[in-house]
């Protein structure tokens, strides 16, 4: 979707032996490495454990930073790599979908059910009650859960900062770099909504969003 290259120590010899290097101080074991031929700066790691990882860079983040700079932004996604964020962020995209489909059925059984109770119970008072209440959870639910999401997320995004920090020993090499990318102002043509959380950066800024 990101139409990425893949990319080996032939290749490009310079960002796999930063990649490597990370990797055993991590204690990890090499992802796969992409390209994307974007000359907006950003990046992403994916993948459901360590052994089934990729890191993706732009061709602008190789050429715009410098090698401190490139070593803070990949040892940022690294650390994602490493503490799993991906499977954490996946659970949390999850438990949002159920909750809201929770809200959904319940709102629902409200409107489908709540009628044929009323009519047999006599109950219509306490239906119409339980009736706000579903609506009220059919807003709120989907609501809170969202907001529970980008807190975990905004959360592993620190912890990536500082695992990635301590990968490096040197924290002003992400600083600079996320100074370079938020100034960065060029958006990337095949950014996709469905994939836009994955990078480092917004790859929308700027541009209408795309499924």
């Amino acid at each position: 979707m990101a139409r990425a290259v893949p990319v080996d120590r032939n290749t490009n010899r310079e960002l796999y032996n930063i990649v490597e290097n990370l990797s055993i101080t991590a204690g990890l074991p090499v992802p796969k490495i992409y390209i994307v031929n974007e000359p907006a700066l950003n990046a992403f790691a994916t993948g459901r454990d360590p052994k089934h990882a990729v890191v993706c860079v732009t061709r602008g983040l190789l050429e715009k930073l410098n090698k401190t700079e490139l070593e803070g932004v990949l040892a940022h996604e690294l650390s994602h790599i490493g503490n799993r964020d991906i499977l954490v962020n996946t659970i949390a995209v999850i438990l949002v979908g159920f909750i809201s489909i929770l809200a959904d059925i319940f709102l629902r059984s409200m409107f489908f059910g709540g009628g044929r109770r009323r009519n047999s119970e006599g109950g219509g008072q306490a239906q119409a009650i339980m009736m706000l209440i579903g609506i009220a959870l059919s807003i709120l639910a989907p609501i809170s859960a969202t907001l529970m999401q980008l807190a975990i997320s905004r959360r592993r995004e620190s912890l990536a900062d500082a695992t990635g920090a301590l990968l490096t020993r040197y924290p002003e090499g992400l600083a600079a770099a996320l100074e370079k990318i938020a100034a960065d102002v060029r958006t990337m043509r095949y950014a996709k909504n469905t994939t836009s959380h994955l990078w480092i950066d917004d790859p929308f800024t700027g541009q209408k969003r795309t499924v």
